[in-house]
């Protein structure tokens, strides 16, 4: 069976240029994406790499990448993730790694950011199968719980457990996160307004208005999709 994912970072490929700071997030789709940049050894000798995710620092350190620090960056040229989903307008959903807030930085940073994985993400419109994370200060965990709760009918928010510790999830800013699940996901332009203004919260993992492309692929091939 093919890989879509290795097919659609392969279809990324063509959009990195010497002499371009490159953003990468987190996930199997990246990591093929910076071993296609790897075989191209004046490619990859020619751009610098920063990242949002440990994991993929290791890899880009192993295979000898020049790396960048993003607080020494207010911008970037390109910037390439996966998602859980994303909608007609690419308004992406990140709920699994706990690290958007970082991702939504370099989101914003990037001349482009574009969304890379197999055409499953694409949806009409973001659905309840994912929950909306919430980075949250620990002092408002109460409060924002409860705000929540009143924002949003139905909806169930719980503080995410650590797997391999006892104990909630701590951020690497020092945070709680909150996993937000509906039945029926609100309309995301709500969604991005209310949820930021809750004092306590640092940031949410519903990615409104940041990308400018997604690679998708699948059995019909490479798609380049743009907001609509």
């Amino acid at each position: 069976m093919e890989d879509f994912k290795k097919a659609a970072a392969g279809a990324a490929l063509d959009l990195i240029k010497r002499d371009m700071v490159i953003g990468f997030g987190a996930g199997s789709t990246i990591a093929h994406l910076i071993g296609f940049i790897r075989e191209v050894p004046d490619l990859a000798a020619g751009i610098q790499a920063v990242t949002s995710s440990y994991s993929t620092k290791i890899l880009l350190q192993r295979f000898g990448f020049t790396i960048r620090e993003m607080e020494g960056l207010d911008r970037i040229d390109l910037y390439f993730d996966g998602c859980d989903q994303f909608d007609r307008q690419l308004n992406a959903l990140k709920s699994g790694g706990g690290i958007h807030t970082r991702e939504k930085i370099l989101a914003a940073m990037a001349g482009e950011f574009i969304l890379i994985g197999d055409e499953s993400k694409s949806v009409e419109s973001i659905n309840g199968q994912y929950p909306l994370v919430v980075e949250v200060i620990p002092d408002a965990l109460g409060y924002v719980l409860g705000r929540l709760s009143g924002l949003f009918e139905g909806v169930q928010s719980t503080v995410r457990m650590a797997a391999k510790k006892d104990g909630a999830v701590i951020t690497e800013h020092g945070n709680f996160l909150i996993d937000c699940r509906f039945t029926h996901f609100p309309e995301a332009a709500r969604v991005n307004d209310l949820v930021i203004q809750v004092p306590g919260v640092l940031e949410h993992s519903l990615f409104y208005g940041l990308a400018r492309m997604a690679i998708v692929a699948g059995p019909g091939g490479i798609k380049v999709r743009v907001p609509r």
